[in-house]
C-alpha cells in the first residue's frame, strides 16, 4: 500500500497527457469510447485511493495504536498523519465538484426540456424563429435536434442535411451520456479535465465522420461546417452538442482527408491506462485490510 495507494494520482496525470494525443490518431467513435472509460476508471480509482488514505488514519486511533503487535512489533502506520487529513479534504473537494456538477447537468437538461414544451411526442425536428444561428441536439427520450431559422437560412439544402445528420448522429450514438460520464470523471480528478475536453472534441468529431458517411460527400460536410460556424461565431453562441461548438478548423482539417483508422492497439493501450490505476487501487485495498486487521487482532 505504502506506494499502490498514490500511483493512481500519479498515472491519471499520464492519462491526461498521453490519451488525448493518442485518442486523436484513432477512429472518434472508438476514442470516444476508450478515452471515456479510461477517464471513468481512473477517477474511480483516484477517488478511492483517497478514501483508502483517509481510512488509513483508523490505525492511528490511540487504543489501537498502542495495542496493536504484529510478531511482538509494534504495527507501523501504513499512511502519515498529515497525508491522511489531506486525504479527508481532498474527498470534500470531490464530493462538493462531482455535485456541482451534477446539479449543473440537471439545469443544463431542464432548460433543454423547457425548449421542447408544446411540441408532439413524435416531432424530431423543432424549428425556432429566432436570429441567434444555432443547431444542437436535445438528448432524451425522444431525442430532438432544435435549429433556429437563422441558422436554416444561412445554409444551402445539401448544407442542411450535412446539419441534421451531424445532430442525428449525437441522438443515435447517446453522446450526451458519454460526455456527462467524462465531464464527472473531471469533476472528481482535475487532473482528468484535459480528457473530458478530448471527448468533448471526438465526439464532434464522431458526429462530422457520421454526418459525412451519410451524404456520401466529406467536402461538402467540410463547407457545411465551416458556413455553420461562420454564422454562429457572429453570433458568439455556444450550447451543448452544438455543431460548431468545438474546434472547428480541426474538424474541417480532419474532414479533408479520410476516415481515421480504427488502431486497436492504441485504443487498447489507452485502456490499459485507464484500468492500471484501478488494479493498483484494489491492490492497496488488499494491503490495507491486511494492516487494519493486524492491528485489530
Amino acid at each position: 500500500m505504502r506506494y499502490d495507494v498514490y500511483t493512481p494520482l500519479v498515472l491519471s496525470l499520464v492519462l491526461s497527457l498521453v490519451g488525448p494525443a493518442i485518442a486523436r490518431r484513432v477512429a472518434p467513435a472508438l476514442a470516444a469510447r476508450v478515452l471515456t472509460s479510461a477517464a471513468v476508471l481512473t477517477a474511480a480509482a483516484t477517488t478511492w485511493s483517497l478514501v483508502l488514505l483517509a481510512a488509513a488514519l483508523l490505525g492511528d486511533a490511540p487504543p489501537v495504536v498502542r495495542e496493536a503487535r504484529q510478531d511482538g512489533h509494534p504495527v507501523v502506520d501504513p499512511v502519515p498523519e498529515a497525508i491522511g487529513l489531506a486525504a479527508c479534504a481532498a474527498l470534500l473537494v470531490v464530493g462538493l465538484r462531482v455535485h456541482r456538477a451534477v446539479r449543473a447537468g440537471r439545469r443544463t437538461r431542464r432548460a433543454l426540456r423547457r425548449l421542447c414544451a408544446g411540441q408532439p411526442a413524435d416531432t424530431e425536428l423543432i424549428v425556432a424563429a429566432s436570429a441567434v444561428p444555432q443547431a444542437f441536439a436535445i438528448p432524451g427520450r425522444p431525442g430532438r435536434i432544435l435549429v433556429t431559422s437563422a441558422m436554416l437560412s444561412a445554409l444551402r439544402p445539401a448544407e442542411r442535411r450535412v446539419l441534421l445528420a451531424h445532430e442525428r448522429a449525437h441522438l443515435a450514438h447517446r453522446h450526451g451520456p458519454l460526455v456527462t460520464a467524462a465531464t464527472l470523471a473531471a469533476a472528481a480528478n482535475p487532473l482528468l479535465t484535459p480528457v473530458c475536453s478530448a471527448v468533448t472534441f471526438l465526439v464532434e468529431r464522431w458526429a462530422d465522420e457520421q454526418a459525412a458517411s451519410a451524404v456520401g460527400d466529406r467536402r461538402a460536410t467540410a463547407r457545411a461546417l465551416a458556413r455553420a460556424a461562420l454564422c454562429a461565431g457572429r453570433a458568439r453562441t455556444s450550447c451543448a452538442l452544438h455543431f460548431t461548438d468545438r474546434a472547428v478548423t480541426r474538424r474541417i482539417a480532419a474532414l479533408q482527408t479520410g476516415p481515421p483508422p480504427p488502431l486497436w492497439p492504441a485504443a487498447l493501450a489507452v485502456l490499459a491506462l485507464g484500468a492500471l490505476p484501478a488494479l493498483l487501487a484494489a491492490d492497496a485495498t488488499g494491503d490495507l485490510l491486511a494492516v487494519l486487521s493486524g492491528a485489530l487482532n
